[in-house]
């Protein structure tokens, strides 16, 4: 088993983009583009800081009957949007692997 980690890539569009994986290497939430490496770790110590706030999490549910989640900052902006699951309880265990997760993992540029 690894660890909780932040991984951080360059897209082919030149913006940087991190990945919050678990313990186990699954992604448990991806954030969108940042046009700066800065931009994208101040992403991360929002995900660390707003991880915490449940209000923060809006629960969703797509067209296909399937479950998301966003994260989202203070001023309402979202810093990341998790996986599909197919029940909402999936959805419920990701949002708490991002609550436990989140604020201890480390940064890796991959």
């Amino acid at each position: 088993m690894g660890h909780p980690r932040f991984e951080v890539k360059t897209g082919k569009d030149g913006q940087f983009y991190f990945n919050l994986t678990a313990k186990n290497g699954q992604v448990i939430l991806s954030s969108e583009g940042y046009k700066s490496k800065d931009g994208c770790e101040n992403g991360i110590e929002s995900v660390k800081k707003n991880s915490q706030i449940d209000d923060h999490f809006e629960r969703k549910e797509a067209k296909d009957g399937q479950h998301y989640f966003v994260l989202k900052a203070g001023n309402s902006q979202v810093i990341g949007k998790s996986e599909m699951y197919k029940a909402k309880a999936g959805m419920e265990n990701g949002i708490s692997s991002v609550k436990e997760n989140a604020p201890g993992a480390q940064i890796e540029f991959v």
